[in-house]
């Protein structure tokens, strides 16, 4: 029986795929084979050398150590697009909350009561303080064209927005989804000068971190809104809020309060809803159940963020995988290590890490399984029956 320690509360939905295959799944799992982890920080976590694979149920990963699970032959997968409608119907909402005024509206309108009759008289009299521009023709940049900014940028399309979307590593799948409409911007400076609309779909890396800071944000049009549904410390605080009290920055939405931003008439913040539905949490946890199931059972890898993808159809036959570091002699080591008939071989790489999985014509002894194990660069093997 293979075993997955939860480290947060899991959908039910996800657990029902692994457990309807005969999976333990538990929080107080020991030796477990694998871990699904949605919010929980495991980094200073002690990871049991028995885990395989660690999945998270959403996209980020900046709660797992990656550098350290590539370095024991951990392989960490995310679930790219399980969020990604929910991140955008927020994002969206919080285009037009930036727009309208319509929460301050709101809270103002909720003042009234008790004042009886006088109520549609104040309305009409005070209205005027909460009106705000109407997204048509209005121009929005869209920084990060994954799963997610790809979604944002296309429906904001409808809204009869000019659409610029920015990013330089674009693939060709995620290319196929976006909008014709979505202008190329060649450059964050072409968004920064143009965009009335700035919204944020970057993961945080050590390129992205404080990306909208003072000198960003002076190259911005003046009055811009900017939405940031992405990862909190892609915006500088202390460079925002002097942003907004100038004027440079009408508008600060974000899904990561803190004591620095919150209380400032500018700023719009939500308690971290993005993936916050039922339906993005299904998702996700499904994704993370399969993902992980097929990696054990089989040894293939989809979204992994530190291996290669990697998919070779399964027979009844012997398949042994190793995860080895990426340099020249490493696959014929291996082989010849092997020592027997190999029926089927793919190997595939990531960075400064491979994956290998070799299908062979009889079971590997535990003698072979040392001698891989013992080759310098091999990290971890393992033998699937």
């Amino acid at each position: 029986m293979r075993k997955i320690k939860l480290m947060n509360k899991i959908s039910p939905s996800g657990l029902e795929i692994l457990e309807n295959a005969g999976y333990k799944c538990a929080e107080d799992i020991e030796s477990p084979d694998g871990m699904i982890v949605r919010s929980a920080s495991l980094h200073d976590t002690p990871i049991p050398s028995s885990v395989r694979g660690i999945a998270r149920a959403g996209a980020g990963t900046n709660n797992i150590p990656i550098d350290k699970c590539s370095e024991i032959g951990v392989v960490v997968f995310n679930t790219p697009g399980g969020n990604a409608n929910a991140v955008k119907e927020l994002t969206i909402m919080g285009m037009l909350l930036s727009a309208r005024k319509s929460f301050p509206g709101m809270q103002w309108v909720q003042s009234l009561k008790g004042k009886g009759g006088e109520v549609p008289k104040l309305v009409e009299k005070e209205k005027s303080k909460y009106t705000g521009p109407e997204l048509k023709g209005k121009k929005l940049g869209v920084v990060g064209l994954g799963a997610i900014g790809i979604m944002v940028a296309n429906t904001a399309s409808h809204f009869g927005m000019e659409i610029y979307g920015y990013d330089p590593y674009l693939s060709v799948d995620a290319a196929w989804n976006l909008s014709r409409n979505v202008k190329h911007a060649k450059s964050l400076k072409e968004i920064y000068e143009n965009c009335d609309f700035i919204s944020l779909h970057v993961p945080l890396n050590g390129e992205t971190r404080g990306m909208v800071n003072s000198q960003s944000i002076a190259t911005m049009k003046p009055g811009v809104r900017i939405l940031n549904f992405s990862r909190a410390e892609l915006v500088d605080d202390a460079d925002m809020l002097a942003a907004l009290d100038d004027k440079q920055v009408y508008c600060y939405v974000t899904d990561f309060p803190n004591d620095a931003v919150l209380g400032h008439p500018g700023v719009i913040a939500l308690p971290h809803l993005g993936a916050s539905t039922p339906e993005s949490e299904d998702n996700c946890a499904e994704m993370a159940a399969v993902q992980l199931k097929e990696f054990l059972e089989n040894g293939n890898i989809k979204n992994s963020v530190n291996m290669p993808d990697i998919y070779v159809e399964r027979s009844s036959k012997p398949r042994i995988t190793v995860i080895h570091e990426n340099k020249p002699t490493m696959i014929s080591q291996i082989t010849g290590a092997v020592g027997q008939n190999i029926n089927n071989l793919l190997n595939n790489s990531k960075g400064d890490y491979a994956y290998l999985l070799i299908d062979l014509d009889e079971e590997v002894s535990t003698d072979v399984l040392s001698k891989l194990s013992a080759i310098d660069g091999v990290i971890r093997v393992r033998a699937i029956k």
